[in-house]
C-alpha cells in the first residue's frame, strides 16, 4: 500500500480473539504497525515504545494496532508480559501484512528469507494511510518518538 491507500477493513483477529475492524475506528487515527516476531527484542522495545507513550499519541487522536505473523496465543502472552493495552492481530496467513505490502524479502546476517517488514502506516480518521514509516527509518527503542515528533512537525505546518 502507498500514502492515498485506504486500509482494509478487516484487518483480523486480535490476541483476545475479537475482530478488528477499520470502520471500527472511524473518526480516530491510527498508527498501524508490523512487526516480526512477539517476544523479541527489536519487537519487544518497539511494543513498549508505543505502550509508554500511548496516551500522548491518544492526546493526538491515534489508537494504536499491531499486527504479526504470530498466533493468538503468543500474541497474547506478549501483550500480558509486556503489559500493552492495544490490540494485536495474530495474522498467521499473511493475509494483512501481504495487502499492507509489509510481507516479503528481507536480508538478515547476509541470509534472503520471505517474512514481516518491519514498517509503521499512520491513517487518517477516513482509513487513509497519510504516512508510512519504513523498515529502515524505524529504530525501535524510540519508535513512538519518531511518530510523535512527525506528528508534531505536520501539525506545526
Amino acid at each position: 500500500m502507498n500514502i492515498g491507500d485506504k486500509i482494509p477493513d478487516v484487518l483480523g483477529i486480535d490476541q483476545d480473539g475479537r475482530e478488528i475492524k477499520s470502520s471500527d475506528y472511524r473518526g480516530r487515527k491510527l498508527v498501524l504497525y508490523s512487526y516480526p516476531k512477539a517476544n523479541t527484542s527489536g519487537c519487544t522495545a518497539e511494543a513498549c515504545s508505543l505502550q509508554a507513550h500511548k496516551k500522548e499519541l491518544e492526546a493526538s487522536g491515534y489508537s494504536i494496532i499491531g499486527v504479526s505473523k504470530d498466533k493468538q496465543a503468543s500474541q497474547k502472552k506478549f501483550a500480558d508480559t509486556q503489559g500493552l493495552e492495544f490490540p494485536l492481530i495474530a495474522d498467521t496467513d499473511t493475509t494483512l501484512l501481504q495487502s499492507l505490502g509489509c510481507w516479503g524479502e528481507k536480508v538478515a546476517c547476509g541470509r534472503k528469507t520471505i517474512g514481516t517488514l518491519r514498517t509503521t502506516y499512520l491513517v487518517n480518521e477516513d482509513g487513509i494511510i497519510e504516512k508510512i514509516f519504513t523498515p529502515k527509518e524505524i529504530k525501535t527503542k524510540i519508535h513512538a518518538e519518531q511518530i510523535l515528533d512527525y506528528i508534531n512537525s505536520v501539525n506545526k505546518s
